[in-house]
């Protein structure tokens, strides 16, 4: 058996679990924040069988897909009026972060 902690974006979030319940891969959705942007995301915990690793992965992948996004970084009020003016930067997004984990016990009661 094997944890999967996958982190992914909101946006997301309920595709992914639409594809994980297609391919009979019971998950628990946690939400969560966090990162560089502070947005919101959702966090998966999947136990799994060892053989299924692969095919949860494919389905995390092709569902979560990375793209770009322009945010504005915060303003610095320490730094001189000049260098502390925000401007929107384009920074990539989404995709998702996978901790695979082993189990050394599963029980469900």
């Amino acid at each position: 058996m094997k944890l999967l902690l996958a982190i992914v974006q909101d946006k997301d979030s309920n595709l992914l679990s639409s594809e994980l319940i297609d391919a009979n891969i019971q998950a628990t959705k946690l939400s969560t924040t966090g990162g560089f942007l502070k947005s919101g995301n959702t966090t998966f915990i999947v136990g799994i069988e060892d053989e299924r690793v692969p095919e949860a992965l494919k389905i995390i992948e092709k569902t979560c897909q990375a793209r770009e996004q322009f945010m504005t970084p915060p303003v610095n009020m320490d730094a001189t009026m000049d260098s502390s003016m925000s401007y929107p930067i384009e920074v990539q997004v989404g995709g998702a972060t996978v901790f695979v984990m082993p189990i050394e016990q599963f029980h469900r009661f």
